[in-house]
């Protein structure tokens, strides 16, 4: 399908730097005393760090101080999420690219440049992840991110690399750079130009899958989201929410859904939305099996948040042309995982 990306205003760069490595930190001190170092030392000329600290508790704001007193600290008052609280960042940093870190991430040696070099490339490439390794085991491809983001025409992200909870071991079968469906918020390159045009992370999401639906809202106008192997970096993961919290299984439930709603074709929307309600409540007995109470709750507190807000979520559905459908997966991951027995996927294919 031929496409042309929706033509954005250039804004005329006026400040020294080029990209702006923006780190949202909580409570991330021990986070940011292992891994600043690395960061700082891999910056080339023409890039900066950001903190923007969600009025964290601990002493992140000191350490900042003492240690790194030439890195830039923007203050919220409050927790604002992941999602305002880069946005209320993004307003007061005015790079041509964004970087979207997580404050547990460790950088390697020249993981900026290919990034840059590719964005500088193509003008409809819009967002860019590097390849993302688990820090503890840095031979495996991390759960959030891998090698580039899928989803299938039911809402269920995967990546090359991970599905659901198979990780592969990176023996260098994923180095293509390819087109993506969505990238990793834990580290995302964007143009500051279209992050806000865009309008930047929706902030009802508050955490979890904003990424996709920024990068699907992207998608649908036009431009390109890519993987970038040739950069590599290791993240250690649930550094803020663990795995086994239940408000992050009610975020992921709740937020899927408002993803689907927002950004399905119509004429898919309401029976899509109809299996995902059989398939949620599937996932909840399973939880009840397995005598996760608090998880099993999530899931139905999330239905209802969805129903409370689902006028409100509606009403951001827009007018503009649902291009990105046409990447989506065709296909069910949860049939090809749990009843195919395939847990792999190239960027194509399931296997």
């Amino acid at each position: 399908m031929q496409r042309q990306f929706l033509g954005l205003p250039t804004v005329r760069i006026s400040c020294m730097k080029r990209l702006s490595i923006v780190i949202l930190n909580w409570n991330g001190r021990r986070f940011l005393e292992r891994f600043l170092p690395s960061l700082t030392q891999s910056l080339p000329d023409y890039a900066e760090v950001v903190i923007a600290d969600n009025a964290s508790t601990d002493d992140s704001i000191d350490f900042l101080a003492t240690h790194y007193p030439g890195i830039r600290v923007l203050r919220n008052e409050r927790n604002e999420g992941f999602s305002r609280g880069y946005n209320l960042a993004m307003e007061q940093v005015n790079s041509e690219y964004f970087c979207l870190l997580n404050s547990d991430i460790e950088v390697t040696d020249h993981w900026i440049e290919p990034i840059i070099e590719m964005m500088d490339a193509n003008e409809t490439i819009a967002v860019v992840q590097p390849k993302i390794r688990s820090f503890a085991q840095p031979e495996m491809f991390e759960y959030a991110g891998a090698s580039g983001g899928f989803i299938d025409k039911y809402g269920y992200p995967f990546c090359r690399g991970r599905v659901f909870s198979t990780l592969e071991k990176d023996n260098g079968q994923y180095d293509e750079s390819i087109d993506i469906f969505w990238a990793t918020g834990a580290a995302m390159f964007v143009r500051r130009d279209v992050y806000r045009t865009m309008g930047g992370l929706d902030e009802d999401f508050f955490a979890h899958m904003e990424e996709i639906d920024f990068c699907w809202r992207i998608k649908n106008a036009g431009f390109k989201i890519k993987v970038c192997p040739a950069s590599v970096v290791l993240h250690v993961g649930g550094g803020t929410l663990p795995k086994n919290n239940s408000f992050k299984t009610f975020l992921n439930f709740r937020n899927n859904l408002f993803l689907l709603l927002k950004n399905l074709p119509e004429n898919r929307l309401t029976k899509t939305l109809i299996l995902r309600f059989f398939l949620d409540q599937v996932a909840a007995l399973f939880f009840l099996l397995q005598l996760h109470i608090k998880d099993f709750c999530a899931v139905y507190k999330a239905m209802f948040a969805f129903a409370k807000n689902f006028k409100k979520c509606k009403a951001k559905r827009n007018t503009m042309p649902k291009l990105a459908f046409t990447d989506v997966y065709d296909g069910s991951v949860v049939f090809l995982n749990y009843f195919k027995g395939k847990h792999h996927f190239n960027g194509t294919n399931f296997f």
